[in-house]
């Protein structure tokens, strides 16, 4: 059975697409991250807490204070991307829920009243929100670079709060020049799936 969604559609948000390690200086608008967002906020979550929350580095002063905290290799393509983002999991999400879940408003102190708790589903329905992310930015006809080599705690502490644990940052924009390594191998369907 062939996939609905259009093969060109497939090309660009998986096939084609890659981690870009360069840029153009195009700049990326405001109306392009709102555009990202409305498209990626529909991307499921458990008890649609949606605890994902996106810092955008637009000034050079927030950017050199971010550089620092980046990995030596991940510096020099963050210094220079048109904008950078710091995904982070909201650990209060919950306050929240009883308007993003609304037919069971008790969710919020049911399940989540303890911290570690809502750590935890933080954690990984964050996650889940900056793969849609990833996708909703290639969406917008442009590269995303995710990385997870910094300083987490460091960013924390310069752009957080105690409140919010940081994901990764991602470099946003066109494109440059010598922009994709080679592509990685992946592994094959009948060592990923089982059937029982």
């Amino acid at each position: 059975m062939s996939l609905v969604l259009d093969p060109a559609a497939q090309d660009l948000l998986f096939r084609e697409a890659r981690t870009a390690n360069t840029f153009s200086d195009e700049p990326v608008t405001e109306e392009q991250v709102q555009a990202i967002y409305d498209l990626v906020k529909y991307g499921p979550t458990a008890f649609n807490q949606s605890p994902l929350r996106i810092t955008l580095v637009r000034s050079p002063e927030a950017r050199e204070r971010l550089v620092q905290h980046m990995a030596e290799g991940n510096q020099p393509k963050t210094a220079a991307a048109p904008l950078v983002a710091i995904l982070s999991a909201d650990n209060e999400f919950h306050e929240e829920l009883p308007a993003l879940f609304p037919h069971f408003p008790q969710a919020k102190d049911v399940f989540f009243s303890e911290r570690p708790a809502r750590e935890g589903a933080a954690a990984l329905n964050a996650a889940l929100q900056a793969a849609y992310f990833i996708i909703g930015v290639r969406a917008a006809g442009l590269a995303a670079g995710p990385m997870t080599g910094l300083d987490f705690e460091g960013v924390r502490k310069e752009f957080l709060d105690d409140d919010h644990t940081p994901l990764m940052v991602v470099n946003i924009g066109k494109p440059g020049e010598n922009a994709w390594f080679p592509r990685s191998p992946r592994l094959a369907y009948e060592d990923v799936v089982t059937t029982v």
